[in-house]
């Protein structure tokens, strides 16, 4: 069954086509199945630019980032090697020089 005929509000299989929209008769949603958005792989990482990253990718970070009960931020420019991706909200593992191991959001680096 094609997906655009299943129902995305209650899953349905019953719906079916109406001019150019397809309804629901369980719950009378009405959707274009041209505009159904493909959802997204959630297990791609992407870098602030959108480039996906893989392991053992080398990033460089793109603003300063504070570190807790370190006197220093880590500065924009810094280049990480060898990043590890992981789930989560910080989901880079990393070694960086003169901090040690830590974890980034993917959001704060770009692709080198």
């Amino acid at each position: 069954m094609p997906e655009s005929s299943i129902c995305p509000q209650c899953s349905s299989q019953y719906a079916y086509p109406m001019d150019h929209l397809m309804v629901c008769p369980e719950c009378g949603h009405e959707w274009n199945p041209d505009e159904i958005k493909v959802e997204e792989d959630s297990s791609v990482i992407k870098d602030s630019n959108g480039n996906i990253l893989q392991d053992g990718d080398t990033v460089v970070v793109i603003k300063d980032l504070p570190v807790k009960g370190a006197p220093k931020p880590i500065k924009a420019g810094t280049k990480v090697k060898n990043i590890r991706l992981t789930d989560g909200d910080h989901n880079i593992d990393c070694k960086i020089d003169g901090f040690g191991s830590m974890a980034l959001k993917s959001e704060f680096v770009r692709k080198a």
